[in-house]
């Protein structure tokens, strides 16, 4: 564990972190239509990196995950498909617990994996919204612990 670090991340990162998100997202979001895969691509590092700060997950020396919350809102996790299922999430998410105050999440309703995950971090199911953040026809789980 000694050669783990995360760390804030900074414009210079957004290619690699955009490399970890596409390979979560096409390992778990098969729910998602390819024009909304490609929408969210394009602006996830303009509207939405630059805004919020995100938290780099490196493991000898390859960022493979990144996080980031806002007032107690866990906004995203992702963690490099090659690395999922090893407990870097858990990390990833016990950290930003422990350094923002982590309470919430919203979650796409089809992402079964991502549901799973929150509900054994002690994650209950608080409410539905019928669309996502984006205002497109993906339901969102809300949770809390």
């Amino acid at each position: 564990m000694m050669s783990q670090q995360i760390r804030l991340a900074t414009p210079g990162d957004y290619i690699r972190i955009m490399e970890i998100w596409e390979s979560a997202v096409i390992a778990t979001h098969d729910f998602l239509l390819e024009e909304d895969f490609i929408y969210f691509k394009q602006i996830i590092p303009k509207d939405y990196l630059p805004h919020l700060d995100v938290f780099l997950l490196i493991e000898r020396g390859e960022q493979i995950g990144f996080a980031s919350a806002s007032e107690g809102n866990l906004e995203m996790l992702f963690i490099h498909n090659e690395h999922r299922g090893k407990g870097y999430g858990k990390r990833l998410f016990n950290f930003m617990k422990e350094v923002k105050g982590i309470t919430t999440v919203d979650v796409n309703e089809q992402n079964h994996q991502a549901i799973s995950f929150y509900a054994k971090l002690g994650f209950k199911k608080m409410g539905r919204s019928e669309k996502d953040g984006s205002g497109k026809n993906y339901p969102i789980l809300h949770m809390a612990l």
